[in-house]
């Protein structure tokens, strides 16, 4: 466990778990014992019926930076044959069976973008910035986003977002559905747990059946997760990734 990540269950939103990144001083960048405490949380949250939303949030300016490079880079030098915790955060994601909601204000790189197409309502300030450098990091889309982008988004903007690197703020991202709402950022959180709150309130039979007519079945995200995993780590293994992470290192 770590405090990197928070788990709270806020006294103000009963039925709500919250899962918290904490990380600031490092852009809330992920490792594995980070994603560790979220799977727990997720586990937990399927477990316990008092639970009826997940909200996701980060810390004032910033979400997540995405993985923690220097936890990649020790993962690609180590030759591990087991797949690294993100992956494994990712199936925990594609199978969390209540309602899932997020606010991100300021940067949501990587994982912290591909995390929202999981999500069923995200906030966001018009100051975020939604980005996956995948490709200029060596690396290929993960997260089943290759199959989800595409459905919310259309083929142009979702090439745009994981294939070329484009940034998308706030507006733009709504505009592309990745978002709900766009509220200022002394709003997000306020915002993100009424959200919650408001789900959470609903009748929960109803709510998750609702819920899975509306997502459809899970093994086509699953079977993609498990694809793109195959790529994922074949080029995070690469010479031409180890030298896109040690020059990110050095910046």
């Amino acid at each position: 466990m770590t405090d990197h990540i928070l788990i709270e269950r806020p006294p103000a939103t009963p039925g709500v778990l919250v899962i918290r990144f904490n990380r600031p001083e490092k852009k809330n960048a992920i490792t594995a014992a980070m994603y560790a405490t979220m799977m727990a949380a997720l586990s937990e949250a399927n477990a316990d019926p008092q639970i009826r939303a997940v909200a996701f949030l980060g810390t004032e300016g910033c979400f997540s930076a995405g993985n923690d490079m220097a936890d990649f880079l020790s993962y690609a030098r180590s030759g591990a044959t087991e797949p690294p915790a993100a992956a494994l955060f990712i199936r925990a994601l594609a199978l969390c069976e209540k309602p899932m909601v997020s606010g991100v204000d300021g940067l949501a790189i990587g994982i912290g973008t591909t995390l929202h197409l999981h999500c069923d309502m995200t906030v966001a300030s018009a100051r975020s910035l939604f980005k996956t450098p995948f490709v200029d990091l060596a690396l290929v889309p993960e997260a089943a986003s290759s199959l989800l982008a595409p459905k919310i988004m259309g083929h142009q903007r979702a090439f745009a977002m994981l294939v070329a690197g484009e940034g998308f703020g706030g507006e733009a991202a709504h505009a592309a559905g990745l978002v709900w709402k766009v509220v200022a950022p002394d709003a997000v959180e306020a915002e993100t747990l009424a959200l919650a709150a408001s789900l959470a309130a609903k009748p929960p039979q109803a709510l998750k059946i609702a819920r899975d007519l509306v997502r459809g079945p899970r093994e086509a995200v699953l079977a993609r997760i498990d694809h793109e995993l195959v790529h994922f780590n074949a080029q995070l293994k690469s010479p031409e990734a180890r030298a896109a992470f040690e020059a990110f290192l050095k910046r």
